[in-house]
């Protein structure tokens, strides 16, 4: 079997060079909020590549973050998301009093992205913000974010830390499954 390429298998949305350039605005809004984040709060499995990218652009800009992770799941195995967030691993002490930037991959529902800021806010977080990858804008997701390196992409998305299944996380695009 031939593994599926971006050419028989996705259409690529946003490329990787797009998404190199974007994240270095991204990194230069968040560089400009009042306050300055001293923690990031990575939601895991998915936002890895995100959180990878967007820490190094912050710390070439002066801002280098110590990370918190979080492992949270609303997919599992399937392409829709679940209405239970089922918490693999929460929030430390290290949160406490801190401002925190939480990373996830994507915000669909929003219901990943307010379970993680629950965890962060039992845990004594002083402020949050959140960043993601994509953002769907969905009318009724249960929160939005602060930031969104692309907003309103549409599909079955995959690659840089979207995955099927737990498969196309590493491609280095952003794609809708055909």
């Amino acid at each position: 079997m031939v593994p599926p390429t971006a050419s028989n298998y996705y259409h690529v949305l946003v490329g990787e060079e797009e998404i190199r350039t974007r994240i270095e605005s991204l990194a230069d809004e968040i560089l400009a909020m009042p306050y300055r984040p001293d923690m990031a709060a990575v939601v895991l499995a998915g936002a890895f590549v995100f959180a990878a990218d967007l820490l190094r652009a912050l710390a070439r800009k002066g801002l280098s973050l110590p990370c918190e992770f979080l492992w949270l799941s609303s997919y599992g195995a399937g392409r829709s998301g679940a209405e239970e967030v089922t918490v693999r691993a929460g929030a430390g002490a290290a949160v406490k009093g801190r401002h925190v930037l939480v990373m996830d991959d994507i915000c669909d529902s929003g219901s990943t992205l307010a379970k993680a800021c629950a965890l962060l806010r039992a845990a004594g977080a002083q402020s949050i913000a959140t960043a993601v990858a994509v953002e769907r804008g969905r009318s009724d997701a249960v929160m939005t974010t602060d930031f969104a390196a692309f907003r309103g992409l549409e599909g079955f998305l995959v690659g840089y830390g979207l995955d099927d299944a737990g498969g196309a996380r590493g491609l280095p695009f952003i794609a809708r499954v055909d």
